[in-house]
């Protein structure tokens, strides 16, 4: 084949010859879509914002935002894309657009039809209550000439759809599912495969293929580093990759699913997953990025890593010939370096059960949202009367991969959980990993901040879990 259909704002369109490394962002400006902009060609800013129409667990559709300029096109075969042009007209404002405008929404405007395609999603979400708008929502939207406030305001002004939005109707509707692609083209091979055998088929005749799921990474590289791959594999849409269940003995999250649509079926299940979600890049980022992906990418500053080294997680990973199980905690073996074969995948997460009462998440950056982690910190603690039984403490930030803090682990590990246990215990924690000087921290205070992050850890959850 070698043309994909989209519906863009309610009309089906064709394209031809489609280069597989065309974002969705730039396709759609040259069809003179212009109100979505690149103003960092990262995921960073939002001004590309667009929303999409995915299915949800009822069968019906949701409305989510996510990056135009990380997005490819190939991947979106016979998907839904709506932007800021298809929400209203100058004649007849989207609720959204009007409050911007009466609220002095917007100054330059460049950010604007990105804020008003976040607000929107927020809009139509399916339990939000009328009246009440989460703010987080716009987490990664930025507005360069700092208005905010007026930003903020026409957000919570806000109330809820009518029945007559042809937008709210839509959410009743089935979501396209993700269409079977193959494109072969001068610019190189894009597959979307229509099961898990042909994915691991695909790669097992292509080792070198780029495997994408939701591309918040490798959109980045194909944007400001102009990296290309012979054969895309787009892996995402799998069944078998979306699954998500309990068992006696474990967790499983398979590693296609979105972190937002992880964190929506977990609800607080997880309450160290709970506290890690919000502060996971942003919810435009969320809505595409992976665990799979995550892990798959191995940097040792990803923010995934420390939280499911804390909770012992394991990982499987599927080729033709098999599938086979490997310890997160002993997948990483140098910088972006792993134990994953070139012809395998994560198919999922598993984290085992019971898992530890008492947790929590520690990232150290810049921002407090949105931003990549000098330091991450997760740790998983369960007491017997005031003794520490186990601990885990994953590390990210700190050495050319994630890491465990064993000597730190094994200074509490049967020892009076207290403070004297715990401060040198902290002592410890500083000196793991191999810490280095860089443009987001020295190496003293990526060490001063492990240490931090066990004291903090241990003073809000005495009080929290421990006196209780």
């Amino acid at each position: 084949m070698n043309s994909i259909t989209l519906t863009v704002n309610g009309t089906q369109i064709t394209a031809q010859d489609v280069p597989p490394h065309l974002t969705l962002l730039n396709w759609l400006r040259d069809l003179g879509l212009t109100g979505s902009k690149e103003g960092c060609a990262e995921g960073e800013c939002g001004a590309c914002a667009v929303l999409l129409a995915r299915p949800t667990t009822d069968g019906g559709t949701r409305l989510e935002a996510v990056n135009a300029c990380l997005a490819l096109l190939a991947a979106l075969n016979g998907q839904e894309v709506t932007t800021a042009e298809g929400l209203g007209s100058p004649g007849a404002l989207h609720p959204v657009q009007r409050e911007m405008a009466v609220r002095g929404g917007s100054q330059c405007g460049y950010c604007t039809p990105g804020f008003v395609v976040s607000m929107a999603a927020e809009y139509y979400r399916e339990d939000r209550d009328q009246g009440a708008f989460d703010i987080h929502s716009l987490s990664g939207n930025l507005c360069r000439c700092t208005g905010y406030r007026p930003i903020e305001d026409a957000a919570r002004a806000l109330g809820g759809p009518q029945e007559a939005d042809p937008h709210a109707q839509r959410r009743t509707r089935a979501a396209p599912t993700p269409q079977p692609t193959h494109l072969q083209t001068s610019g190189g091979e894009f597959h979307r495969p229509a099961t898990l055998a042909e994915a691991l088929n695909l790669l097992a005749a292509h080792p070198d293929a780029r495997l994408l799921a939701g591309g918040t990474d490798w959109g980045v590289d194909v944007n400001l580093r102009h990296s290309r791959a012979a054969v895309t594999v787009a892996v995402d849409g799998l069944p078998e990759l979306r699954r998500l269940h309990w068992t006696p003995d474990h967790l499983e999250i398979g590693a296609g699913l979105s972190l937002s649509e992880i964190e929506r079926r977990l609800s607080d299940q997880v309450p160290l997953l709970a506290e890690w979600f919000p502060q996971f890049a942003s919810r435009l980022i969320r809505n595409s990025a992976t665990l799979g992906g995550n892990l798959g990418t191995a940097s040792p500053i990803g923010d995934s890593p420390p939280v499911l080294l804390a909770l012992d997680a394991r990982l499987a990973l599927a080729s033709a010939a098999g599938e086979r199980e490997v310890a997160l905690r002993d997948y990483f073996t140098g910088y972006r370096q792993t134990q994953r074969h070139p012809h395998e995948l994560i198919r999922a997460v598993r984290i085992p059960l019971p898992m530890a009462p008492i947790t929590g998440f520690y990232k150290v950056a810049k921002r407090r949202f949105d931003d990549i982690s000098s330091v991450a910190v997760g740790i998983a603690l369960e007491l017997e009367g005031s003794v520490v039984k186990k601990v885990r403490i994953g590390l990210g930030g700190v050495a050319a991969t994630p890491i465990r803090a064993y000597t730190a682990e094994e200074a509490l590990t049967g020892q009076p959980w207290n403070e004297r246990t715990v401060r040198r215990a902290a002592r410890l924690l500083g000196r793991e990993g191999t810490p280095v000087d860089d443009h987001r921290a020295s190496a003293a205070y990526r060490s001063a901040m492990l240490e931090q992050s066990l004291l903090k850890f241990y003073f809000e959850k005495t009080n929290a879990e421990v006196t209780a």
